[in-house]
């Protein structure tokens, strides 16, 4: 499959992430590889919609309530036909064109199913995480994939553990890119080190749970 915008939509989900989503939008767009940017701002209370929409995004959906990181990737999925998708989070900094391009190649032509892109964490935490279940918000897969996943599995924290595991059990190939100054802003930076301490250990419960469920749908050939 040629490595056309036609083929490819971005889909950002972001949930008060006004600092960052401009810039996000603004590398998605010049970048000249997306037929469309779709950011879904799932329920944010800060100017999420406004500086997407301000930095080019081909659509803006402002979700009035928060439905999770899943939902509002589906929400978008579903305003869009093209046959190549692209997700990333809106907080990402340093994200360029030559990350976005190293995602969406091997798709393109067929090398893998999945392509998920690895943050720049320095040398230690880029060997644990190799090591590590891969969930990475940075991916590009085949809209075929994505549509074959239930529903009921793309939600929350469980999306980017179902579609790794969805791969596993049914033989589609997934490549891994690491994206060389590619970071987030973090939960701390975001909201100070209490708060940002507890979203941590509770991301981490969730995703546990997630593993747990998606194994468990696995085993019983419900992906």
């Amino acid at each position: 499959m040629p490595l056309s915008p036609l083929n490819v939509s971005a889909v950002v989900p972001a949930f008060n992430e006004e600092k960052t989503i401009g810039r996000v939008v603004r590398t998605l767009v010049s970048s000249g590889l997306f037929r469309d940017v779709i950011v879904v701002s799932d329920g944010s209370t800060d100017q999420t919609a406004d500086e997407a929409r301000k930095a080019g995004a081909s659509r803006v959906f402002n979700l009035s309530q928060n439905h999770g990181k899943g939902a509002a990737i589906m929400h978008g999925v579903m305003h869009t036909n093209s046959s190549i998708l692209f997700f990333c989070d809106a907080d990402l900094i340093g994200l360029n064109a030559e990350h976005i391009r190293a995602l969406i190649e091997p798709v393109a032509r067929g090398a893998c199913a999945m392509c998920i892109g690895l943050r720049d964490r320095g040398f230690l935490l880029d060997w644990l995480q190799s090591r590590l279940p891969l969930i990475s918000g940075a991916r590009v897969l085949r809209r075929s994939l994505f549509e074959s996943v239930p529903d009921s599995y793309l939600q929350g924290y469980m999306l980017e553990t179902a579609l790794n595991y969805f791969c596993r059990l049914h033989g589609e190939s997934i490549c891994v890119r690491k994206l060389a100054g590619l970071h987030v802003r973090r939960k701390m930076q975001k909201v100070g080190i209490l708060i940002g301490l507890y979203q941590y250990l509770r991301m981490v419960m969730e995703l546990m749970r997630a593993f747990i469920l998606v194994r468990t749908a696995g085993w019983k050939g419900e992906l």
